[in-house]
């Protein structure tokens, strides 16, 4: 018995071994024409691996692709599109660096920051005063969000200066959302989503409840 652990590694599983004799097979066909209506028919069959996307023009041309690196590039044939680089194949991507930001608060996040940034450049008058209260409201918002405690605006007001290193300050007369406020309607937020789980939960009981009566009467009645 032939094991998987003994066989050649498949360079890509998802067409399976068989397609990859079909290739292996082809690949030795002397008549160039026969070997083209051969690649063809392999292309077929590769397709019912996402059938959908049979008259996607972009996959038809990963498929040739693909039947050229599963023959290791030994199969001649006439392709419709042009012919994959065995160097691009095997060169792989660069690493992509994930971005990190040096955030002070990050329940904050960083586009608190930036608009922190934006409000500092601002000429001093009523629309950067409004702007910095609503900045302040929406990181009293995030505060909350991740301590659903209490928070002071004092508290937020201390933030925003360290923030905006001492150039936004809140006005002692400046009055921030009412913390009971932001919590319940952080609440009635989520509340529909459980709402509609229980609403879920109890249909299927009932129907489940009906469907056991009706054969429990069956039952009886025979």
């Amino acid at each position: 018995m032939e094991y998987n652990t003994t066989r050649e590694i498949l360079p890509i599983t998802e067409y399976g071994r068989n397609i990859k004799k079909m290739i292996d097979y082809a690949i030795n066909v002397e008549d160039r024409e026969k070997r083209n209506k051969m690649a063809k028919t392999i292309i077929n069959v590769m397709s019912m691996v996402n059938p959908q996307m049979r008259d996607n023009n972009e996959f038809k041309h990963k498929l040739w692709d693909h039947l050229f690196f599963l023959a290791d590039f030994k199969l001649d044939v006439d392709s419709p599109f042009p012919l994959p680089s065995k160097i691009f194949i095997d060169h792989k991507p660069e690493k992509i660096n994930y971005p990190t930001y040096n955030i002070a608060f990050k329940h904050y996040g960083n586009n608190i920051e930036r608009i922190i940034r934006k409000a500092i450049e601002m000429e001093e008058g009523a629309q950067k005063d409004a702007l910095v209260k609503t900045i302040a409201n929406h990181m009293k918002k995030s505060y909350l969000s991740w301590n659903r405690e209490s928070v002071t605006d004092e508290v937020i007001a201390a933030h925003l200066e360290l923030l905006s290193q001492g150039k936004l300050k809140l006005g002692g007369e400046v009055k921030l959302n009412d913390t009971r406020d932001i919590l319940a309607n952080n609440k009635r937020k989520s509340t529909p989503v459980l709402n509609q789980n229980n609403n879920r939960r109890s249909n299927n009981f009932q129907r489940n409840k009906s469907r056991s009566n009706q054969n429990n009467g069956s039952k009886s009645q025979d």
